[in-house]
């Protein structure tokens, strides 16, 4: 028996509701070390998406991209680092937390130059 209007339009409201993982995750080039370091409010959507970003050679970091079709996908590791966690509050912005929490990673693992796919910001 299939599901009616009404009772998809809940379930879709319900969906859209639920927080899905959201935190801190790398692509890590598996021949040279080197890691991109991003934060996402949905980890396994925010992959998939730096996944087909990079097969479709449209990714924003030129360095990365360059890399990935070089060696192709199996050199790389797509990764969740850091989870936050979620806040009673239904209406909370984690915007500023994300952001703070991927500044300790960046901090933590210097993925710049050698090191990664960042650029160092002047200070």
């Amino acid at each position: 028996m299939g599901m009616n209007s009404s009772d998809f339009k809940i379930k879709k409201k319900l969906y859209k509701q639920t927080l899905r993982p959201m935190g801190i995750f790398q692509i890590k080039n598996l021949s040279n070390g080197k890691v991109y370091i991003g934060r996402a409010m949905d980890l396994n959507g925010k992959l998939n998406s730096e996944k087909f970003q990079l097969k479709n050679n449209m990714h924003v970091n030129k360095d990365l991209q360059s890399d990935f079709n070089v060696l192709g996908e199996e050199k790389f590791a797509f990764e969740s680092l850091d989870y936050l966690t979620a806040r009673e509050k239904p209406d909370y912005d984690y915007g500023h937390d994300l952001q703070t929490l991927e500044a300790m990673w960046l901090e933590k693992l210097q993925p710049f130059g050698e090191r990664g796919y960042h650029v160092k910001k002047p200070a």
